[in-house]
C-alpha cells in the first residue's frame, strides 16, 4: 500500500499540483483504502490540530517583520556595516554578501525573505566586480540558508512544536552551527577570489565604519529582543515575535521613516499570503503524518534500520541527517519536520540524545534542502528574483552543498558546537 500511495503522490506533483493536494489526497487514499471503518471528517481534525498550537503565532508575526524590513532600510544598513569593516580583505565582497545573509537572516528568519533583500542589491555588485553569476547566485542562495539556524527560525518553531522542544534552546542552538557555516563560506569565498585574482576593495576609513556601525545599531536590536527577551523572562518565544513587529513598525515608519502607512495593506498581504501557504502545509503534513503513524508505515519501512542503530547515538543522528537531507531535497522541509519527526522520536528518547541536539541537525537539513536541487525553495525564489533559468540558478550550488554537509559531520561528531551556548544559559 506505501507504494501505490507514493505513486499517487509523485503523479499529482508532476501534474503540477501543489504539495498540499498530494499529501492530503495521499492520507485519504491511505486511510480509506486500509481503514473503511473511520469517518472522513479524522482529517480535518487532525489538520485542525496541527496549526491549533499557540507558538504558531510566531510564524507570521516573524513573516511580517521580515516583510516590513524588506521595505525599509534595515537591509541597507547592515549590508553597508558589512562592507565597511569587511569589504577590503582578500574575497571581501563575497565575505560581505555571506555575513550580510547572516544577519538579515537574525532579524528577519526567512530564507526566502534573505534571497530577495540581500539578493537584489549584492548580485549586481558582485558581477561587476569579476565573479562569475552562476557563484554569486550559488552563494546567496546558500548563505540565506543560514538564516534558518541563526535565531529567529521559523524551522525550529515548527520542529518544537512537533516534537515538544524549548523553541527557545533551539534558537540558541542554533546559533553555533550557523556561526560554523559562515566560517566555512568564507574560506570557501576566499580562496575562491584568490584563484580568480579578484582585485582588493578600497579600505574603508574609521569615521565611516563608525557612521555604519552607528546607522545599523537599531537593526542589531531585532536579535537582542528575541534572544534577550526570551531568556530574561520577559516574554514568551510568541510573545518575542510579535515584540519583533513592533520594533520593525516603530523602526520603519518613526524612525527610518521608509514605510508609510500606505504601504501596510500590500505588506499585509504578502504576509497573508506567505502564511497561508505556510499553514496550509502544516495542517496538510500533519494530517499526512497522523495517518501513515496509524498505518504503522514508518516503523514498517524504517524500524528494522532504526532497530539496528538504536545502541549507536552517533549512528541514529547519522540516520537523522540523512533521511531529512534526502527528504527536503524533494519536499518542502516543513513537511518533511512533520513527517520524520515523530517517527524518529522514540529512537531519539531510547539513546538518550539531547532533543536541542537533534533540532539543530534537523534544521540544518532542513537549511541545506531549502538550496539542494531539485526542489529547494531558496532556488525557485533565486529563480523568480534574478529571472535566470533554472540550471543556471543551480549551476555553482555543489561546492556551497558539500560544505553544509561538512557542517552536519562537524555537527554529528562535535555537538557541543550547538550544545554550548544552551549550555550557559541553564
Amino acid at each position: 500500500m506505501a507504494v501505490v500511495v507514493a505513486v499517487v503522490m509523485v503523479v499529482l506533483l508532476l501534474m503540477g499540483f501543489p504539495m498540499m493536494v498530494p499529501l492530503l489526497v495521499g492520507a485519504m487514499v491511505l486511510l480509506f483504502t486500509q481503514f473503511p471503518f473511520m469517518e472522513g471528517p479524522v482529517i480535518i481534525q487532525q489538520m485542525i490540530g496541527g496549526i491549533s498550537q499557540s507558538v504558531l503565532v510566531a510564524v507570521p508575526m516573524f513573516i511580517l517583520a521580515a516583510d516590513i524590513m524588506i521595505k525599509g532600510h534595515t537591509a541597507d544598513r547592515l549590508l553597508d556595516l558589512v562592507s565597511k569593516f569587511v569589504g577590503h580583505l582578500r574575497g571581501g565582497l563575497p565575505m560581505t554578501t555571506a555575513v550580510s545573509c547572516t544577519l538579515f537572516g537574525a532579524v528577519s528568519g526567512s530564507t526566502q525573505a534573505t534571497v530577495v533583500a540581500m539578493g537584489q542589491p549584492l548580485r549586481p555588485k558582485m558581477i561587476e566586480a569579476g565573479y562569475s553569476d552562476k557563484f554569486t547566485m550559488a552563494l546567496i542562495i546558500n548563505a540565506s540558508d543560514i538564516a534558518l539556524l541563526i535565531p529567529p527560525s521559523i524551522g525550529m518553531i515548527i520542529y518544537g512544536v512537533v516534537s515538544g522542544t524549548s523553541v527557545g534552546d533551539l534558537f540558541i542552538a542554533g546559533i553555533g552551527p550557523g556561526l560554523l557555516i559562515l566560517a566555512l563560506f568564507s574560506i570557501y569565498c576566499y580562496f575562491k577570489s584568490v584563484k580568480l585574482k579578484i582585485p582588493l576593495m578600497e579600505k574603508a576609513p574609521w569615521p565611516e565604519r563608525v557612521t555604519a556601525l552607528k546607522r545599523a545599531i537599531l537593526p542589531m536590536g531585532f536579535p537582542v529582543i528575541i534572544i534577550g527577551g526570551i531568556y530574561s523572562g520577559l516574554f514568551s518565544p510568541t510573545e518575542a515575535a510579535s515584540m519583533s513587529v513592533a520594533y520593525a513598525l516603530v523602526l520603519e515608519m518613526a524612525i527610518f521613516r521608509q514605510v508609510s502607512f500606505k504601504d501596510l495593506p500590500s505588506i499585509a498581504l504578502s504576509t497573508g499570503l506567505i502564511t497561508a501557504v505556510v499553514f496550509i502545509l502544516v495542517a496538510a503534513g500533519t494530517a499526512f503524518s497522523w495517518v501513515i503513524s496509524f498505518a504503522k508505515l514508518p516503523e514498517l519501512m524504517l524500524g528494522g534500520v532504526i532497530e539496528n542503530a538504536a545502541d549507536s547515538p552517533y549512528m541514529i543522528l547519522g540516520l537523522i541527517a540523512v533521511s531529512y537531507f534526502i527528504g527536503c531535497m524533494f519536499v518542502d522541509p516543513i513537511v518533511v519536520i512533520l513527517i520524520l519527526t515523530p517517527i524518529f522520536a522514540p529512537a531519539v528518547a531510547a539513546a538518550g540524545i539531547d532533543p536541542v541536539l537533534v533540532g539543530t541537525l534537523v534544521t540544518l537539513q532542513a537549511a541545506i534542502g531549502s538550496a539542494t536541487p531539485p526542489f529547494g525553495c531558496d532556488i525557485f525564489t533565486a529563480v523568480a528574483i534574478f529571472r535566470r533559468p533554472y540550471l543556471d540558478v543551480i549551476a555553482g550550488t555543489p561546492p556551497f552543498i558539500v560544505l553544509l554537509l561538512l557542517s552536519t559531520v562537524l555537527l554529528i561528531l562535535f555537538p557541543q558546537i550547538a550544545l554550548f551556548l544552551p549550555g550557559l544559559m541553564e
